[in-house]
């Protein structure tokens, strides 16, 4: 089984065995698996506590499914050679873990996920796979989340057209919660077959679930396999484990300690076998725990750096590929233990042992939650967000236009915006002649210790501008030692989202918008993909705003690639 150890300074050491023995003899574990709503905040937690058991459950009570194996066989005959997944957050995230750790598999389709309203990500995809040849699962628990439900559309149409109406069905499969309205959807379009959500499992706990195993098993994974190594880690987490030897109540009581000392910023490292976990981990950590005006807040794909560009706001966990680890990664991460700051170290001896790490940091982030004092079960403020789009996307219907906007600033192909707060304080800072480094050294002058810096982009998720804004990212880090995050929109809204806006108010936002090159339409909506992802930034920003968030937007023209160039050059100047 995957170990953990950790290193503490020894004051951070004893207030974690304290916790631990707390637990210990108030027997939380056992309360924890019976759904002790007590042991949160006395809501409704017994209801969403389904992952506890479902690792293990069979697939579906579908005859030809009756197992993963034939799934994945009747993919495999019927000849396909790509797959697509529809969705967001935890019905898409645990699919990327997937594809990214274990790539194509034999002769099974090449597995790729689509998460992003970006017309030119839409594009991507499109132009990545043969139409006539794909397999497209629609991933939504509820149904009714707005891009699954217009990926399909999408896709749907582009299908009908490739082989006919009458075979377009047979090409999709939706996973779905119970009488959902995609499963509606799927019945009267005779899709290929319809897998169940189970619905006392939340989005972003259900890796181990159908969520999880059906793609898996289309991608070719070998669950058997995965899901034997998964079960060591659901015994050693069970109810009779004490939490002193539990691994996930370790990790758990680990976290939620140290944020209650201030350390609550969980900064990810992982071997680049496995680096794709942090995407999951930031879900599953930050829409869990950051409400409220508490939470952690997760680091992913941070590069790591020399100790002194930490503050002491840090806790860093380094998953560890044992047959694929870096030693320069290792001496890094070792120098940050002999600075004295925390590390928790867990090592994954296979690719296929990574699975048991889906159900420790679950544990761990119900163990945390109730230490910090949360439900972590449910995301309050990521509905906030939907509500603020969906006013703009009902208005674009009725009127064929979004609101009016103006932007405050505009130089060099760029325009600024943000509410009449921010803006008022910007402009105090920016001086009489204001420029685009000088209204940016403004914003980037509001970050104190112990803050983070969140940049969140509503682009294309690419290789180049991945690479641009982590340049801008680390150059922020590196100045003001502050952590840093870097989030795709509208994504992250599913993710991070909900700590941004609900979690402790340390956070600034630089959020990045861009005109489309080329926009697309949606079938059977007035709006098109442009229009929905506008209307997303748009409603996040918003959400932000009202938060009392420090937030400033960047608008690019369509050439973003130059834009961003443009942007983190300015970011430069900004912080010299």
């Amino acid at each position: 089984m995957n170990k953990l150890t950790y290193k503490l300074p020894d004051n951070l050491a004893s207030a974690v065995q304290g916790t631990l023995a707390d637990w210990k003899k108030g027997d939380k574990v056992k309360r924890l698996w019976a759904g002790d709503a007590t042991l949160w905040s006395n809501q409704d937690e017994a209801k969403w506590i389904g992952w506890l058991t479902e690792a293990d459950k069979p697939i579906s009570t579908e005859a030809r499914y009756s197992d993963y194996t034939k799934l994945a066989e009747d993919i495999q005959k019927a000849g396909f050679t790509h797959a697509v997944l529809l969705g967001m957050g935890g019905s898409s995230l645990c699919v990327e873990v997937f594809e990214k750790t274990y790539g194509k598999i034999g002769s099974q389709p090449q597995m790729h996920v689509l998460d992003s309203t970006d017309p030119a990500q839409i594009r991507t995809v499109e132009h990545s796979i043969d139409i006539a040849k794909t397999v497209f699962i629609v991933a939504s628990k509820s149904g009714s989340t707005l891009e699954p439900n217009i990926f399909k559309e999408y896709f749907y149409d582009l299908t009908s057209k490739a082989v006919g109406a009458g075979e377009a069905g047979k090409r999709f499969i939706a996973i779905t919660d119970p009488g959902s309205h995609m499963q509606k959807v799927a019945e009267q379009d005779g899709f290929r077959a319809i897998f169940y959500g189970v619905p006392s499992i939340g989005g972003r706990y259900s890796a181990l679930s159908n969520f999880g195993k059906v793609p898996a098993s289309i991608q070719g994974v070998d669950l058997a396999k995965f899901l034997a190594n998964v079960d060591l880690m659901v015994k050693a987490c069970g109810a009779d484990v004490p939490a002193d030897q539990n691994p996930g109540a370790i990790l758990g009581a680990i976290l939620g300690t140290l944020q209650k000392t201030g350390r609550d910023k969980v900064t990810i490292f992982a071997s680049e076998g496995i680096s794709d976990l942090g995407a999951w981990l930031e879900q599953l950590l930050a829409e869990s725990t950051g409400k409220i005006g508490k939470g952690l807040i997760p680091v992913d794909l941070e590069t790591i750096g020399a100790p002194e560009v930490y503050g002491n706001d840090r806790i860093f966990a380094y998953v560890r590929l044992e047959n694929g680890a870096d030693p320069k990664l290792d001496a890094a991460v070792s120098a940050l233990e002999k600075a004295g700051h925390p590390v928790v170290h867990i090592s994954v001896g296979d690719k296929y042992d990574l699975g048991e790490e889906f159900y420790r940091w679950e544990i761990a982030t119900a163990v945390a939650g109730s230490i910090i004092g949360i439900n972590p079960f449910n995301q309050p403020d990521v509905e906030a967000s939907k509500i603020e789009t969906r006013k703009l996307t009902d208005q674009y219907e009725k009127e064929g236009k979004l609101p009016a906007e103006a932007p405050f600033f505009e130089d060099k192909g760029i325009k600024l915006f943000s509410d009449p707060k921010n803006t008022e304080a910007l402009k105090a800072a920016a001086g009489a002649n204001p420029t685009l480094v000088s209204y940016l050294k403004a914003h980037l002058g509001r970050i104190k210790p112990n803050d983070y810096f969140a940049l969140l982009a509503y682009v294309e998720r690419n290789d180049a501008h991945k690479k641009t804004l982590q340049t801008a990212r680390l150059a922020v880090r590196d100045k003001k030692h502050v952590a840093t995050c870097l989030g795709f929109g509208p994504r992250f809204l599913h993710s991070t989202g909900q700590a941004y806006k609900g979690g402790p108010n340390t956070g600034v936002f630089l959020q990045v918008t861009c005109d489309d090159a080329a926009d697309l339409k949606v079938p059977g909506h007035t709006y098109t993909f442009g229009i929905v992802k506008a209307a997303q930034a748009r409603g996040d920003f918003q959400v932000l705003a009202d938060r009392g968030r420090r937030a400033l937007r960047v608008h690019l023209s369509a050439d973003v690639a130059a834009g961003l160039s443009t942007l983190q050059q300015a970011i430069a100047e900004a912080l010299a």
